[in-house]
């Protein structure tokens, strides 16, 4: 599994082990159940938070003990909230990436052009970039599945400046005796000189080298999730929104003005990669004509 799966699996079965304070082995359904139970109830989390923690302990009773599990649905559910997305106009949109400046600006401007998340904006790779035919190709998004996305025309001279800049920083720890990056999967092992090749390398690299805790071989990863978080944060703050604004928000409005501008909701799933249309329906709600595209009457007074 992705490193942020384990971690998050662990940190569950850790929470479940002090919950109880009794080993796994000792324990069974009845005692996930009251887990659960406890933070739907006391805890009062989230119906994601509290799937997350079922698949941890259904793969630890799994794949781990070789016990597997039944008998569940007893467990208090958390209940699953409905939220509307925070949406921006086009004119906020402006405003707030005009506020960018350098990498965070065109990080930005991809998230809104293309309706990317944060990471699949980060984990680009060179070779994912299509300029010919104006499209990202999003590898391995939520649910692990691929799809294209558009690339603004308007943006392309500024993404070519930037992967010079990127070509340079990767020749130097070339010419240091590094350059390699983390391939997914196992095509390290498949493609034994895929990870020094150029169009492996991530479109954002991080500013400084790391060690790989699995190999302990000194490589580069992409740039870390928060800098762009805290860049948008601030800036919202300093053009003056109300709104809660962050990196998702231009993913939603991305997605709301395409609906305005006429696109089929069948077209917008696709370049979202959602898997369900009604998750993408909830876009229909956020319409720059009021809830449920109609108008107040008070527009007629």
């Amino acid at each position: 599994m992705s490193p942020r799966t384990e971690a998050a699996y662990v940190s569950w079965v850790r929470r479940f082990v002090q919950f109880h304070r009794r080993y796994p082995e000792a324990m069974g359904a009845k005692e996930v159940t009251d887990f659960l139970s406890h933070l739907a109830v006391e805890d009062r989390v989230t119906a994601s938070t509290q799937n997350q923690a079922l698949a941890a302990l259904l793969f630890l009773y799994r794949a781990v003990l070789g016990k597997p599990l039944s008998g569940l649905d007893e467990a208090a559910r958390a209940r699953r909230s409905e939220r509307l997305p925070v949406v921006l106009s086009r004119d906020e949109v402006r405003r707030l990436i005009g506020a960018l400046s350098g990498q965070a600006r065109l990080q930005a401007t991809l998230l809104y052009g293309s309706g990317l998340r944060l990471l699949e904006c980060l984990r680009m790779r060179v070779k994912d970039i299509d300029f010919d035919r104006r499209q990202l190709i999003v590898r391995s998004g939520k649910g692990d599945r691929d799809r294209r996305a558009p690339l603004s025309s308007r943006l392309a001279p500024s993404l070519r400046s930037h992967l010079a800049q990127v070509r340079a920083l990767w020749d130097r720890d070339v010419a240091e005796g590094y350059g390699r990056v983390t391939l997914p999967s196992a095509l390290e092992r498949k493609y034994r000189g895929a990870s020094r090749e150029w169009g492996w390398q991530w479109v954002f690299p991080a500013s400084r080298r790391y060690q790989d805790p699995r190999t302990r071989e000194e490589r580069r990863h992409h740039e870390h999730e928060t800098v762009l978080q805290r860049h948008v944060k601030r800036v919202a703050l300093q053009v003056g929104f109300t709104k809660r604004v962050s990196c998702h928000t231009l993913r939603h409005s991305f997605a709301t003005h395409l609906l305005e501008d006429g696109a089929d909701l069948r077209t917008v799933q696709e370049l979202l990669g959602h898997r369900d249309v009604r998750t993408t329906m909830i876009y229909t709600h956020v319409l720059n004509v009021g809830p449920l595209g109609v108008s107040s009457p008070a527009d007629r007074l």
